[in-house]
């Protein structure tokens, strides 16, 4: 595996954010931080005047090739993954939300929020490239790769520091209506990218090895900040340094609307909401992004087992540039821009009866993910049933997205403290993604 990981370094990149954090608690009409950082505008429907958020962590792994029964059935994963012709897609998207604070005051809302975000991701690669080394052939095989689009691995990790305000402008017995924004304080830690584009070429295997050539120049993306520069296949790295320092903003905004049942309840609730409008500048000592062109003649093929040994990004620019592979086109820039992941989310909640509710959910990112500069984001689109107590709340959200397709899960909420999953029954039956969240909160007054 060690061998294909590190060959996927080269090839694609390699780096140490966004799923549906908090799938169907964040949709509840028990509203509090959890549902602000979803919608600002929810900062304005406070169920409690006040709020303090102690903890939330978030953590999902989502691919579109393995199961967990092909975890635990011994199968070989490095065929699994490099198998038939869908490029491999893999994210794993961490978020940590520390300690908040929202309260509610007249017709405003307010709130401010800490987060931290690691994100790793495997970004549209093809199978070939990946098939071809790890069946390990003795006898002459040969695979020819075209592959236009930028296939990338990249990781991130970066924190934030959210201030909210929202306004209810419309609010009587039968409707509101609320807005509100978010501006978030961002800090840079960690980030690393390497992304090929345009590989036409060849991988021929025989029984001295593997090796690669190329029919036309590729691009080739190398980049990395902080810890990752330093190794890209320890995850504590991303881990370190998750907070660097102040160097980005981006915001949220958002809108909000209740049809009312003339109590205190609604029959139906919308919002719609565009978050992570912005972007973060990476400053680091040990900085490095250069665009290159990687040129791989048939006189002189490149031997995939030099990567063997290869622990981050500059031992693999190493390596190509000793063999005369690379040619740069940029100057390397110090300080570098990466774009946040801005989607648009809208969502519906509709009471069916009383204390049962359904909610329909859907997020689309904004911007496509093949550019070097981007982190990525899910298309979702989910359905949530959920029962309502009061103290208690018990759902089950059915979800679908465009890296491991349909997924089950279920979650609880007793008083402040909440516990739940987007997949747990289809992770144990033949699911490709493993998710589950953990948080407390207290709301009084």
């Amino acid at each position: 595996m060690k061998k294909i990981v590190l060959t996927l370094s080269l090839l694609v990149g390699f780096s140490a954010l966004a799923q549906d954090h908090f799938s169907g608690i964040s949709t509840s009409n028990r509203v509090g931080i959890l549902n602000g950082t979803l919608n600002p505008a929810e900062f304005a429907s406070l169920s409690k005047k006040f709020e303090v958020n102690f903890f939330g962590l978030s953590l999902d792994a989502a691919n579109n090739k393995i199961s967990f029964k092909d975890l635990t059935s011994g199968s070989d994963l490095e065929t699994l993954i490099f198998t038939g012709s869908e490029p491999v897609n893999m994210r794993f998207d961490g978020q940590i939300l520390g300690p908040g604070f929202a309260m509610k005051w007249m017709k405003w809302g307010f709130g401010i929020t800490t987060k931290a975000n690691v994100k790793f991701d495997v970004i549209d690669v093809d199978p070939t490239i990946g098939n071809a080394i790890a069946n390990n052939n003795l006898v002459l095989n040969t695979t020819l790769l075209n592959n236009p689009s930028n296939q990338r691995v990249n990781g991130t990790s970066y924190g934030e520091i959210g201030l909210s305000v929202a306004r209810m402008l419309v609010d009587n017995e039968n409707h509101s209506f609320s807005a509100g924004v978010t501006l978030k304080i961002l800090f840079p830690g960690s980030y690393s990218n390497v992304g090929l584009k345009d590989l036409n070429g060849t991988i021929t295997e025989n029984a001295g090895g593997a090796f690669l050539t190329t029919n036309q120049p590729a691009t080739l993306n190398i980049a990395y900040s902080g810890n990752l520069g330093n190794s890209f296949t320890n995850f504590s790295d991303y881990s370190k340094s998750i907070f660097g320092g102040l160097n980005g903003f981006a915001g949220d905004i958002g809108v909000n609307y209740e049809w009312k049942d003339g109590k205190s309840n609604y029959k139906i609730k919308g919002g719609l909401a565009i978050r992570n409008i912005g972007s973060m500048t990476f400053k680091d000592n040990n900085n490095y992004n250069s665009n290159y062109t990687l040129n791989i003649p048939s006189t002189n093929p490149l031997d995939l087992s030099l990567f063997n040994n290869v622990d981050n990004l500059s031992e693999v620019e190493q390596v190509l540039f000793d063999n005369g592979y690379l040619s740069q086109t940029d100057q390397n820039k110090t300080d570098f821009k990466v774009n946040l992941p801005t989607t648009l989310s809208l969502y519906a909640d509709f009471k069916i009866i009383p204390k049962f509710y359904v909610t329909a959910y859907m997020q689309q990112r904004l911007k496509k993910d093949n550019s070097d500069n981007q982190i990525t984001a899910r298309n979702i689109y989910s359905i949530t049933p959920r029962f309502n107590i009061g103290v208690f709340e018990a759902y089950v959200p059915v979800s679908t997205d465009d890296v491991s397709g349909t997924n089950v899960g279920a979650g609880f909420r007793w008083f402040g403290f909440y516990l739940g999953s987007n997949s747990v029954f289809t992770s144990l039956a033949d699911g490709k993604q493993g998710d589950a969240y953990i948080g407390y909160r207290l709301a009084f007054l």
